[in-house]
């Protein structure tokens, strides 16, 4: 295979594992209230539903991103694939809530074995001057699976029930592992002297767990407990990352390298102050304004459709314009958009939800493309893997606290119980705090996002 086509092999590949997790759970978010009614589950027992899938994926990222560069980026991208599969056919066979947040954490485990590779096999054989080019349409692909996941989610909740959304998955991903077995002959291990760093994982699952656990049971006196774990677990993970020769988090790239380390801060606050605003406009549409899951996927579909068709021109700028600059522009324009939401009430026009999504959509474009440009540019190619986890990482943890936050409001404005006409005057309420809390976040973000340096 000469070098061109492998190139375009590999984008086809990556992009396609790049669409398929964020297209579970922007279609999983409109799916919440049918699920929520047919299983029983309260408001917070929904936001966990979304949660389990992204802490058991933020805590095999970084590990996965680590094996792929020592055992081979193919191969775990595979087997990623696989089980992502298999896992969505579990969840849409679920009979109760137990078993659906079961398979959730193994669809959660299968996804970040998918996203820690994807990346780093297409920065592998892109060089730098094509990268952005090609980072751009991938991040277009994450957007794509973003757009389709409300609208076809919607379609396929109303018509043919919640669980469509999950079993869809399964024709998506043998076509992709059919793919990979047939064209793609490469493999990509740059770390051939490495070691499996099994004691970091562990303080490394420990912290992550202990802190959305503790976060989602506030404001009961034994969350404290949890988060304290948590904190002193991320301390002694950092100390123990310094001392190991092989870690699993190489603290190095922290330390020495300023735009990945506030590349990296940038791409948390983004996540954290933006991830939750599709599950609660899901809830918005349906619960307050009475529209059908179709109807609410059509509308959410205005934001990830803006990002789709901007992100590769934004990746294409940042080839030619500092990262920083259009990365701060980006971030700006989405903390415009999330001050805009504070204001919905239940007599808030379509037109105003649906513009004000596009701002937002514009804003996650300028930044989103640029900001894994800058990432990715700043280590070394046998870092790649850890480079690309770290980045997913972030963006998970962001995810994790986003939801967190929701959760936190949720339980205090509104309570452990399933949202009713009764409840909507507290909904509405949570929802005003929890945008002006996101914007105030998105706000800091700006100032990360410019502090980062310059790349070039």
């Amino acid at each position: 295979m000469n070098e061109s086509s492998e190139k375009n092999i590999v984008l086809f590949i990556s992009t396609l594992g790049s669409f398929l997790t964020p297209f579970m759970g922007s279609a999983v978010n409109i799916a919440l209230p049918s699920i929520g009614k047919e299983l029983a589950m309260n408001a917070v027992l929904l936001n966990w539903v979304a949660t389990t899938y992204l802490l058991s994926a933020g805590i095999f990222l970084v590990p996965f991103g680590a094996l792929g560069d020592l055992y081979g980026r193919k191969r775990i991208f595979l087997y990623g694939i696989i089980f992502f599969t298999i896992s969505s056919v579990l969840c849409s066979l679920s009979p109760n809530a137990a078993l659906l947040l079961i398979f959730r954490i193994f669809q959660g485990i299968s996804g970040s074995m998918i996203m820690s590779t994807g990346i780093a096999m297409l920065t592998s054989v892109f060089p730098a001057e094509e990268r952005g080019k090609a980072l751009g349409i991938n991040t277009s692909a994450v957007y794509l699976g973003l757009s389709l996941g409300p609208f076809l989610g919607g379609i396929l909740t109303q018509h043919l029930g919640w669980r469509s959304v999950f079993y869809i998955n399964a024709p998506i991903g043998l076509f992709a592992i059919a793919i990979i077995l047939w064209k793609l002959e490469e493999e990509w291990k740059e770390n051939k002297e490495g070691k499996i760093d099994f004691v970091g994982f562990v303080l490394y699952a420990l912290s992550l767990t202990c802190l959305i656990y503790g976060v989602s049971i506030l404001p009961q006196i034994h969350s404290l407990l949890f988060i304290f774990i948590s904190l002193v677990s991320i301390i002694a993970f950092i100390y123990w990352e310094t001392k190991f020769k092989n870690p699993l988090l190489n603290i190095k790239l922290f330390r020495n390298n300023v735009v990945f380390t506030f590349s990296n801060l940038s791409a948390l606050i983004n996540y954290s102050a933006t991830f939750g605003i599709a599950f609660i406009l899901s809830l918005y549409l349906q619960y307050i304004k009475g529209i059908t899951p179709q109807n609410a996927g059509m509308i959410l579909l205005f934001q990830p459709l803006t990002m789709t068709l901007l992100s590769p021109f934004a990746g294409r700028i940042s080839d030619k314009i500092e990262p920083r600059i259009v990365a701060s522009s980006g971030m700006a324009l989405t903390t415009l958009a999330l001050f805009l939401f504070i204001f919905l009430n239940k007599i808030t026009s379509f037109s105003y939800i649906i513009a004000n999504l596009i701002l937002l959509g514009i804003g996650f474009a300028l930044f989103s493309s640029p900001n894994t440009n800058a990432v990715m540019s700043s280590v070394e190619k046998r870092f790649y893997g850890v480079a690309s986890g770290t980045l997913g990482t972030m963006r998970l943890i962001g995810q994790m606290m986003s939801m967190g936050v929701i959760m936190l409001i949720f339980a205090i404005q509104i309570g452990k119980v399933q949202i009713t006409p009764e409840h909507y005057p507290s909904f509405l309420n949570s929802m005003k705090t929890l945008f002006t809390i996101f914007t105030i976040l998105c706000f800091l973000g700006i100032y990360t996002s410019l502090a980062r340096g310059k790349l070039r």
